[in-house]
């Protein structure tokens, strides 16, 4: 079995797909493939399709949604394997779990793949640290389950695994900022900064990849009117790491250059206290 979370729910067994139509048990399978090994309480699956508000019928209803996933299960793997529907989506003592490795899951192959490149950032080996976030960034197919209908379980999931995707991202960036890349970075930072017009993080990273492109007044317009949105939406100024990273840029700090930068710091904290 291969499973996409990272993006739409995709689901395949021997080249066929066992993703239902219905949205809940669509829910149901996200939640599952989530948490391969484990078993998963059927409040928890009951919570994720009705919230509190449980009809009578929940226990029953639930218990028709796991049958049809396990009958699109049995019709995938073939007549030579009578039973082994009810073995991979397997029921428990209070649950369901899907018998699968983790790494059948791409979320787990992202994971392991951002934890080598953590280790290999924090090791000073760039090169290795960028290549392992490049690879768990590009198992990204689009926001995730973004095409499952999400209930309390599934939000707080989906919303940690796009913080994680930004933290990996700017991760990414740091890296490749250290590796002299910064006029490749150019337009996918003008575009992160659009898209998240108050994270000081990216912007810190636009400024400084602007600044050793040459445009440092660029990269000060940058700071002037994130500035402005601060002040206007929240009532707050940038950060004082940012305001000392402005005031470099203003003396021509030679840190700011690529060869004295910091081997193991992020961009953001160049200038942290």
């Amino acid at each position: 079995m291969k499973i996409q979370v990272l993006g739409p729910l995709s689901a395949e067994v021997n080249g066929g797909s066992i993703v239902p139509t219905a949205g809940k048990p669509r829910q149901i399978l996200a939640l599952l493939a989530l948490y391969p090994g484990r078993v998963m309480p059927v409040p928890t699956l009951m919570e994720e399709v009705w919230g509190t508000d449980l009809p009578q019928s929940a226990l029953t209803t639930l218990q028709t949604y796991i049958l049809q996933l396990r009958r699109r299960l049995g019709t995938a793997m073939g007549p030579g394997d009578p039973g082994g529907a009810k073995e991979v989506l397997a029921t428990r003592h209070g649950g369901y779990l899907l018998q699968i490795p983790p790494e059948s899951v791409d979320v787990h192959e992202y994971d392991r793949l951002v934890a080598d490149g953590q280790s290999a950032f924090e090791d000073g080996d760039d090169e290795r640290a960028a290549a392992k976030l490049a690879q768990a960034l590009a198992l990204w197919q689009g926001p995730a389950l973004v095409d499952v209908r999400v209930g309390p379980i599934l939000e707080i999931e989906t919303m940690r695994l796009e913080e994680s995707r930004l933290v990996t991202v700017e991760r990414r960036i740091d890296v490749d900022l250290r590796l002299g890349r910064h006029t490749e970075l150019l337009a996918e930072l003008t575009e992160l900064i659009a898209r998240h017009r108050q994270h000081e993080g990216l912007h810190s990273q636009a400024m400084v990849a602007l600044y050793r492109s040459g445009r440092q007044a660029t990269a000060l317009d940058v700071y002037r009117r994130l500035r402005m949105r601060l002040i206007e939406d929240l009532g707050v100024e940038p950060s004082p790491q940012l305001q000392r990273l402005h005031q470099a840029m203003l003396t021509v700090d030679p840190a700011l250059d690529v060869a004295a930068g910091p081997r193991r710091g992020s961009t953001f904290d160049l200038y942290a206290a």
